[in-house]
C-alpha cells in the first residue's frame, strides 16, 4: 500500500507531508505558562532560539505573541504586533526559506504578520473571535492551522463538559471546514488541531490522545500541540518544568495513529522522536509486525 502523502498549502507554496513535521514554539511573550520571558526582551532573543530550533530541525516556526494560557488575558492588536512583527521580519531577513507561522485570532495582526512574511496563520479561536480574520486568511492564499477551543482563554477552563469528547470535536471541525469554505479558504490550505488543553479536562484530552484517528476530517493533516501542558503535570505529578518525558511519550503515541504536525517547545527531542517512529515504521512495513 502506498504512503498516504497529505498536501498543505502555505502562503507562497506548499507542505509535502511525506513524513511528520515539527512546528517549533517561540513564545515572544512575558507570561506564557513554560517560556514566558525567556524570548520576549529582546528581538535578537527570539531569532537566537529560532536559529536553534531551525538548526534542530524544525520544520515551521510558530510565533506567538499573546499567551494563551487558561485565565490569560487578550492585548490589543497594536500590543501583540509590537512583540511579533520585528522578530518575524529579522527571521526572514536571515533565513528567507524559513516557514514562518503567526499564532493569533486578529485580523489585522495576521495580516500584518503575513506581509511581513509568515505563510500560516494559527488561529487558536477557529475564526470565531474576530470576523476580520478569515477573509484576510482567504485572500492571502495563507496556510491555516483549525484549532478546537470552548469560550476563549479567559474562560476556556471554567467547567468544561463533554459527553463525547472526540465525536464532538470531529463535528466541531467539520462545521468549521465547511463555514472556512464558505469564506474561501479551501480545504488544502487547513490543518486540524483538536485542541488539546483548550476547555478540556484530563479525560478529553487522554480521549483525543487516543483516538485521534478519528478527527481526521476530509483527509486533513492533524497538528497536536500537547508541550509540557498541564495535563501531563496532573498525570504524572510535575511542573511545565519536567514535563519533557511525559511530552516525548504522548507525542510517540500520536505519531503511531498517523498525526502529521507536532507542535513543541523542545525541538531535538520531538525530531528525534520522528527518527525514531520512522525507523520503526519502515522495519516493520515488510513484516508481520505492526508499529
Amino acid at each position: 500500500m502506498g504512503i498516504d502523502v497529505r498536501s498543505w498549502r502555505i502562503k507562497g507554496g506548499s507542505l509535502e507531508l511525506k513524513m511528520p513535521l515539527v512546528m517549533g514554539i517561540l513564545n515572544v511573550t512575558p507570561d506564557s505558562f513554560y517560556d514566558g520571558g525567556l524570548y520576549s526582551s529582546s528581538v535578537a532573543d527570539g531569532i537566537v532560539h529560532a536559529e536553534e530550533m531551525l538548526r534542530q530541525g524544525a520544520g515551521i516556526i510558530d510565533v506567538g505573541g499573546e499567551s494563551s494560557r487558561p485565565g490569560s488575558e487578550p492585548l490589543s492588536a497594536e500590543e501583540e504586533l509590537g512583540r511579533v512583527l520585528p522578530v518575524i521580519t529579522e527571521l526572514k531577513a536571515r533565513h528567507p526559506a524559513a516557514v514562518v507561522s503567526i499564532d493569533t485570532y486578529k485580523g489585522r495582526v495576521a495580516a500584518e504578520a503575513l506581509a511581513a512574511g509568515a505563510a500560516i496563520v494559527n488561529d487558536i479561536s477557529a475564526g470565531r473571535l474576530d470576523p476580520e480574520l478569515l477573509p484576510i486568511v482567504a485572500e492571502s492564499g495563507s496556510g491555516y492551522v483549525l484549532v478546537h477551543m470552548l469560550g476563549t482563554p479567559r474562560d476556556m477552563q471554567h467547567c468544561p463538559r463533554y459527553s463525547d469528547p472526540v465525536a464532538e470535536i470531529r463535528a466541531f471541525l467539520e462545521e468549521r471546514l465547511d463555514v472556512l469554505g464558505q469564506a474561501g479558504i479551501a480545504p488544502e490550505h487547513v490543518v486540524l488541531d483538536p485542541g488539546i488543553g483548550f476547555g478540556k479536562r484530563l479525560s478529553d484530552n487522554l480521549a483525543l490522545i487516543a483516538h485521534a484517528g478519528r478527527l481526521r476530517v476530509a483527509n486533513r493533516p492533524l497538528l497536536y500541540g500537547v508541550s509540557r501542558k498541564s495535563f501531563l503535570g496532573k498525570l504524572l505529578g510535575h511542573d511545565a518544568t519536567e514535563r519533557l518525558a511525559g511530552t516525548v511519550a504522548v507525542n510517540t503515541l500520536l505519531l503511531r495513529q498517523g498525526v502529521d504536525l507536532l507542535r513543541v517547545h523542545d525541538v531535538r527531542e520531538a525530531v528525534d522522536a520522528v527518527k525514531l517512529h520512522l525507523a520503526l515504521q519502515q522495519e516493520c512495513s515488510g513484516g508481520s509486525a505492526a508499529w
